[in-house]
């Protein structure tokens, strides 16, 4: 507001104030109180200024009353705060004992009581203590009842209880909608415990929530419609789970994969393969690549030379060259099999390798050789040194380094590989 509109407003006020005090001192008013013989006179104008001197003379003897109080109050809430901290570093860092202990003395401030109670769980379990985690989380419950059902499902699916913790969740169900993190242990829960069906009906009510990051949210739904493919009794039964998918999970390099392998597993190999086919058209992809050779032998030689024209394009592949390898070896081609096995593991060690070079060996009845190349998957597996070979006489060595493919830009013009 600018200096005139100020001068306008005292000016007003003054008015009012000078109209006031000619219309009180007219007539100030008069009040009569009397009580057992005692009568007392004033004006009304002075009775409530009294009152209202009264109010604030109690008002400010009451902070004054309360300044200890809140002083003590505040002091709680500050060292609450302290343990708190305290409480989450020393779990972060898995002092658990010390942990507990700080958490615990935080719950004494109310409105930390239900995080501090959570996180003393916590803390308990880590000490192998689980009557004390439970009694916290039962405590926990009465502020966040939410919260509590995830942390103590979660717990119980760490321990290895999942078809507890399924019940757990499914009876909470029941009687309240489920938290986001909840819905999450539903569904780890029903997956650990193989029951597909329940972890696919968890993802719609966890997708509605928009609780979690769009590529977790697609992560975890892969893993679950995964391992419903897998899970499938029958051609029949998988075909059906396959159409009802969406077209952006059709094109999903994972779950083609599981579904190839479920319906060869179970006697149908064309229509997996078919996918695989289209799905390496439409991008490139090692898990796809690998699948396609687990299909088993039916069509092996045409697979075989449908994988042979990829080669062209993918000389550098270790999942193409494993999958060569594994096709040669369904069709008894040992030296052609050992060639490409050999090439894949000189570019790129993996267990699907070593795995594939055992089974050629234990095709050509090579025992020694076989069992040597399944300990190297595993030893690959716990990040150790592979075995070697033993030579096997004189053989033409192979070549395993990297062949340079020459690139070329939408226009024709070459230029560097990965550029």
């Amino acid at each position: 507001m600018k200096l005139w509109g100020w001068v306008l407003v005292l000016l007003a006020a003054a008015a009012a104030a000078a109209f006031g005090w000619h219309w009180l001192a007219d007539d100030p008013g008069y009040l009569l109180l009397r009580l057992r013989g005692t009568t007392v006179e004033t004006t009304l104008v002075f009775a409530l200024v009294a009152l209202a001197t009264l109010a604030l003379a109690l008002a400010l003897a009451w902070r004054l009353l309360r300044w200890p109080v809140r002083l003590w109050f505040r002091r709680v809430r500050r060292r609450s705060r302290e343990r708190m901290a305290n409480g989450l570093i020393a779990l972060a860092e898995g002092r658990y004992a010390q942990a507990e202990k700080e958490l615990w003395k935080a719950t004494h401030y109310a409105e930390l009581r239900a995080p501090a109670l959570l996180a003393a769980a916590r803390a308990a379990l880590g000490q192998d203590a689980a009557a004390r985690a439970d009694e916290a989380l039962s405590e926990a419950a009465e502020n966040a009842p939410a919260a509590a059902l995830a942390l103590r499902a979660r717990l119980l699916r760490e321990q290895g209880r999942q078809a507890e913790a399924l019940t757990l969740l499914r009876g909470a169900q029941q009687d309240r909608p489920l938290a986001p993190a909840a819905w999450v242990e539903y569904i780890e829960a029903a997956l650990a415990g193989g029951d597909t069906s329940a972890a696919r009906e968890g993802l719609a009510p966890l997708a509605r929530s928009q609780a979690l990051p769009p590529a977790r949210l697609e992560a975890l739904e892969t893993r679950v419609l995964a391992a419903a493919l897998a899970a499938q009794p029958s051609p029949d039964a998988g075909d059906a789970l396959w159409s009802s998918l969406s077209r952006a999970q059709r094109r999903n390099p994972a779950l083609i994969a599981a579904y190839a392998r479920r319906v060869a597993a179970l006697g149908r190999p064309l229509p997996g393969m078919s996918e695989v086919e289209a799905g390496l058209r439409r991008d490139w992809d090692d898990a796809l690549v690998l699948a396609y050779g687990e299909l088993g032998p039916v069509d092996a030689a045409a697979r075989l030379r449908t994988a042979e024209g990829w080669l062209a394009a993918q000389p550098n592949s270790s999942a193409l060259l494993t999958t060569l390898g594994r096709l040669c070896a369904e069709l008894k081609l040992w030296g052609k099999a050992h060639e490409y096995l050999e090439r894949a593991l000189g570019i790129a060690e993996s267990a699907a390798a070593w795995c594939a070079r055992g089974d050629a060996f234990g095709g050509e009845g090579d025992a020694a050789n076989a069992a040597r190349c399944y300990r190297n998957a595993l030893r690959l597996g716990r990040a150790e040194a592979s075995e070697p070979l033993p030579s096997r006489g004189p053989r033409r060595d192979v070549d395993t380094q990297a062949l340079v493919v020459e690139e070329r830009s939408a226009h024709g013009v070459p230029r560097l590989p990965g550029s």
